[in-house]
């Protein structure tokens, strides 16, 4: 009952597509950076058409990789402009859920207990979903698509290192569960790094900095969405790999606090990153494929094709005009606002994959 409040499809005018469009969206390999499926006391394979994302949505809308990211908390009242780290709903979430007793009061089983999630789903699928924690992994999830077959990537992030409890070794622990991404912060100051809607929105604490350095050894992506200006400055200056974004939007087209500057996106670029466009107001100012394609086209203008994915946020606690099924309304947008193939191959999946490909492997 809490989930059909809060991952709403609500529909509104969409662009028709068209032929040579539709033709062009079942050739592309498609990536999207996040999505808080796992949150839910949901089947991930079943079509229950609650939220915004299950296995058979992802291949209706042609998605050869989805990133799942696990979130263990939350504030109370939680808002874009200053939260508190000292009240939690996920605890509540957790209980209600029935989720394992383990999971009540640790941060880290929770996320363990999404990897656990996934890794159930990915057995019953029968081949149709498969995990991926490698860049050699994904070499051959696109090769097996190439040939024909119906398998769906799924990669998995956190949102908010927290779960780490304050200790630089469950970063193991994690990566070992298959974590290949994490978010320094969410919606609260933790103790990495200010979060852009914490109390503080300080930078980048010592271990924090360890933090990263680590990820960068072992092959995990650097996620800064949600981080604060200062953490954002000091996280791309250390860094020696690719940093995303991983979901969010452009204050040049739509000024909201999370949203990221141009000088972020510049640095960003500046690391051969990327930028996840989300699909919901606060990231673009509307839920329109029109307004997504506008912030996609400002990074693209402003540092290059490159450095420019999606990012949907489904299932975040958002409300979006369409579900991961119609993902071909935002290649429409794209067309209609003159990209080339190319570029729409690019944006649609061609960077993340290019960026995992590599960024996946660890540091000789």
């Amino acid at each position: 009952m809490v989930e059909r409040d809060m991952n709403i499809v609500a529909r509104g005018p969409m662009p028709e597509i068209s032929e040579d469009t539709a033709a062009l969206h079942k050739s592309l390999q498609i990536a999207d950076l996040h999505a808080d499926t796992l949150m839910w006391k949901r089947k991930l394979l079943s079509d229950t058409r609650q939220g915004q994302l299950d296995l058979g949505r992802l291949e209706a809308g042609n998605v050869a990789l989805q990133i799942f990211s696990s979130v263990t908390k939350t504030p109370k009242g939680q808002n874009y402009d200053a939260n508190g780290a000292d009240t939690d709903n996920i605890t509540l979430l957790a209980v209600a859920q029935l989720q394992p007793v383990r999971t009540w009061n640790s941060l880290l089983q929770r996320s363990l207990w999404h990897a656990e999630k996934l890794r159930r789903a990915e057995d019953k699928a029968k081949g149709r979903l498969r995990i991926v924690r490698s860049g050699s992994d994904l070499a051959r999830l696109l090769a097996e698509r190439t040939r024909g077959a119906q398998v769906t990537g799924a990669l998995l992030s956190i949102e908010g290192l927290q779960n780490l409890e304050g200790r630089a070794e469950n970063l193991d622990t994690l990566y070992d569960a298959g974590f290949r991404m994490a978010g320094l912060t969410h919606f609260f100051d933790n103790e990495l790094a200010g979060s852009m809607h914490g109390l503080d929105k300080g930078g980048l604490t010592p271990l924090g900095r360890d933090v990263v350095a680590a990820m960068e050894r072992k092959g995990m992506i650097v996620d800064i969405a949600h981080a604060s200006h200062t953490a954002v400055a000091e996280t791309l200056a250390m860094a020696t790999r690719p940093v995303v974004s991983s979901h969010g939007g452009v204050q040049a087209t739509c000024k909201v606090n999370r949203n990221l500057t141009d000088e972020e996106i510049r640095g960003v670029a500046r690391t051969g990153g990327i930028v996840g466009i989300g699909y919901w107001d606060g990231a673009v100012c509307d839920t329109s494929p029109a307004a997504i394609a506008n912030a996609i086209a400002h990074v693209r203008d402003l540092v290059g094709i490159r450095h420019v994915g999606l990012g949907s946020d489904f299932d975040g606690a958002v409300t979006t005009r369409f579900d991961t099924s119609q993902l071909a309304a935002i290649t429409q947008a794209l067309v209609d606002r003159g990209f080339t193939e190319d570029e729409i191959r690019a944006v649609m999946g061609g960077n993340v994959l290019r960026l995992l490909a590599q960024g996946l492997e660890p540091k000789p």
